[in-house]
């Protein structure tokens, strides 16, 4: 797909806002919604990143910000069963009383790669988020050559998954992975063979993606063309690209959100981190072929080689590789000559 192809498709998913009047503020502009595949669900263009909400000193900031996003119609929750040892989950679960759950469109992630061990992590998680549903549940961290294999073979952890929506606990399935397209592309290539359709998968899109082993270039085209989900993450690399001095982060966000996504999680620690991605989100407009050009020459030199995507290219954002016990006791089979514990 060209850049024009890509522009068109980010347009077909994006859902027509409400209009307001002339008088209105930028600020009460609606936060725009994009269809997520073929679902029929409509999300949020921006998404809370559930790992940062677990990293707060304070709780009580935590439950604050998720209940303001939700508030001003950020409706995407991201979340994992690991994340901070699970004080992600408790802390989501907490600020979605009250009514909060019907407002949110709730995902989570569970590493475990064979059915006990999944079944087990998915009803840790749907405890944790005082829930008796999920509206997304992932297989996570798919980021080693044997897990497409594995997650589809007898006993392995998509038994677990496709049994939980069965049951009610999750309406949809997909997995994530941050660490090479080509993995993601045997996963896709392992579900079709076992007639299985995902209806969304994260990965890492930004704009230095684009120039060294690309998710945005080798998968993106794919899932577009088979009307599945997509949830971009890493629109600043984990805050790592901003440290290169070539993009802001509104720069960030708006070249993610041009993609053909349906969301953009991304991480939001503080308030002021959340009316940043309100802000861009609001005042969103696609950018032309021409802006994604200047953009891209702007970080071309930095990205050659991956130094700022440390998630492809270091083991610094492999929770499952120094914690091999998350997979659980198939944990040698996927991840041979991992950390022992």
């Amino acid at each position: 797909m060209n850049r024009r192809e890509f522009l068109e498709a980010t347009l077909t998913l994006m859902v027509a806002p409400t209009a307001l009047a002339a008088s209105e503020p930028a600020s009460a502009q609606p936060v725009p919604r994009r269809r997520l595949g073929r679902t029929g669900e409509q999300v949020s263009c921006v998404g809370v990143g559930g790992f940062h909400i677990g990293m707060q000193q304070d709780e009580a900031e935590s439950l604050q910000l998720i209940r303001r996003a939700l508030d001003n119609e950020i409706n995407f929750l991201d979340n994992c069963w690991d994340y901070n040892e699970g004080q992600s989950e408790l802390r989501m679960g907490k600020a979605l009383r009250d009514g909060y759950r019907s407002k949110a469109f709730l995902m989570t992630k569970i590493d475990g790669r064979d059915r006990k061990t999944a079944e087990a992590q998915i009803n840790e998680s749907l405890k944790r988020l005082q829930t008796d549903h999920l509206d997304l549940l992932q297989l996570h961290e798919v980021i080693y050559e044997k897990d497409p294999e594995h997650a589809f073979s007898k006993g392995g952890a998509m038994e677990a998954l496709i049994a939980a929506r069965k049951a009610g606990k999750a309406r949809f399935l997909g997995f994530t992975g941050h660490k090479s397209p080509a993995i993601h592309l045997k996963m896709l290539e392992a579900a079709k063979k076992h007639g299985f359709r995902f209806d969304a998968v994260q990965l890492p899109l930004n704009a230095m993606d684009a120039h060294f082993d690309s998710f945005e270039k080798r998968v993106l085209p794919v899932l577009v063309r088979e009307e599945i989900g997509v949830l971009g993450m890493k629109p600043m690399g984990g805050r790592v690209i901003l440290q290169s001095k070539t993009l802001t982060a509104p720069e960030c966000l708006r070249y993610s959100l041009s993609l053909p996504v349906s969301v953009v999680i991304t991480g939001m620690d503080t308030l002021a981190r959340l009316d940043q991605a309100l802000e861009a989100a609001r005042a969103f407009k696609p950018l032309s072929e021409q802006e994604v050009a200047a953009l891209l020459a702007k970080t071309e030199e930095a990205a050659k080689d991956g130094t700022f995507e440390m998630y492809k290219t270091s083991r610094q954002f492999d929770g499952t590789f120094r914690h091999p016990e998350w997979l659980g006791p198939t944990a040698a089979v996927v991840l041979p000559g991992a950390p022992k514990r």
